[in-house]
């Protein structure tokens, strides 16, 4: 509940920023993700997932990259990675839609998977922070699910640092633009959930470096 307070009163504090301190933004220059490889060491993307006009509409991205990475090794198990980059996270004068990064936690029970194990650890990869980490299920499926909030050179795990850091940023330098990094790996029968963990560490600590490319500092 104190969680929900929190975010609710940052999120009334940047709509008071947004509509009564002017409208001024700055757009950072970004490299797109349409140039995002599509092999990193030894882990390839085969086919990109390409989000229909319905997610896109709901998600309000700005640009982004979807991919099942997989790696020929014998103990690597395919990691599914999400990236969704938001170039501003603001209220729209003229529709009243907030295009803002949708926490992960919010949308799996809508999927149908269950939350069945959630914690914040920290991340040290190319900057760093804090990450979220799920094992979820459905069915008789399990998966392990990594993700953090990135931007402005900057790593966190908790939606409502997000919108903290989301607040300050708009008032001092007038950004709002942010990310989601996510890593989804199904946990395989023979190799349990330490072949996913092992999967996620590899293939994270290739991806980290590349991200400032693409999600400005």
């Amino acid at each position: 509940m104190t969680k929900l307070v929190v975010a609710l009163f940052f999120l009334g504090l940047n709509g008071y920023v947004y509509w009564y301190m002017g409208n001024e933004e700055v757009i950072p220059p970004r490299v797109a993700f349409e140039e995002f490889p599509n092999q990193i060491d030894d882990w390839k993307c085969g086919t990109r997932d390409v989000l229909d006009d319905a997610i896109l509409n709901n998600l309000k991205l700005t640009d982004y990259v979807s991919c099942n990475f997989t790696n020929d090794a014998p103990q690597e198990v395919p990691v599914h990675l999400y990236i969704g980059y938001h170039e501003r996270q603001t209220r729209d004068r003229n529709t009243g839609e907030v295009a803002a990064i949708h926490p992960p936690e919010h949308c799996l029970p809508g999927s149908g998977w269950d939350v069945i194990d959630s914690k914040v650890v920290p991340v040290n990869m190319a900057i760093p922070g804090e990450a979220k980490r799920f094992v979820i299920a459905k069915g008789t499926q399990r998966a392990l699910v990594y993700f953090w909030y990135q931007s402005n050179g900057r790593v966190v795990a908790r939606n409502h640092h997000k919108i903290f850091w989301m607040f300050l940023d708009r008032t001092s330098r007038h950004r709002t633009d942010g990310s989601l990094v996510r890593f989804t790996i199904l946990i395989p029968l023979d190799g349990g959930e330490a072949a996913a963990e092992a999967s996620f560490q590899d293939f994270a600590k290739h991806v980290a470096p590349l991200l400032p490319k693409y999600i400005p500092n």
